[in-house]
């Protein structure tokens, strides 16, 4: 989460001078409060592939896939992890229909509400189950 965030504060610079990647690095993680013993799993060199490849803030799109994911197992879980009516929803109303429509409206079809940060944090053991 972290690696999103300092993703996040790379992409909303609004000051284009050169800067200094591990200095920059630092005060954001600095500004997150994260602790020197939690060292980041990713850092800023390491998103030359966000930052060439023309997509701005791509590492939250990673994130932001993890919570579609936890959310959408989740129903999962409350229906029977094998429910075939479950699995057809899911089928019927985000895997088949592509960019058809507004993600959010298809995730919400299946889904009924839109996606919750809770069953990504149970994951990550950051919720009790």
């Amino acid at each position: 989460m972290a690696a999103t965030k300092l993703d996040l504060d790379w992409h909303t610079v609004t000051d284009f001078t050169p800067k200094d990647a591990a200095k920059f690095e630092a005060e954001s993680l600095n500004k997150m409060g994260l602790i020197n013993e939690i060292a980041p799993r990713y850092r800023s060199t390491f998103f030359s592939h966000i930052f060439s490849g023309g997509y701005s803030a791509g590492y939250y799109s990673y994130l932001w896939s993890d919570i579609l994911g936890a959310d959408a197992f989740e129903a999962f879980k409350e229906n029977g992890i094998f429910d075939q009516s479950t699995a057809e929803a899911f089928r019927n109303n985000t895997l088949s229909q592509g960019g058809s429509k507004d993600p959010m409206l298809l995730y919400k079809q299946f889904r009924g509400k839109e996606a919750g940060i809770d069953p990504l944090l149970r994951s990550r053991g950051l919720l009790a189950k």
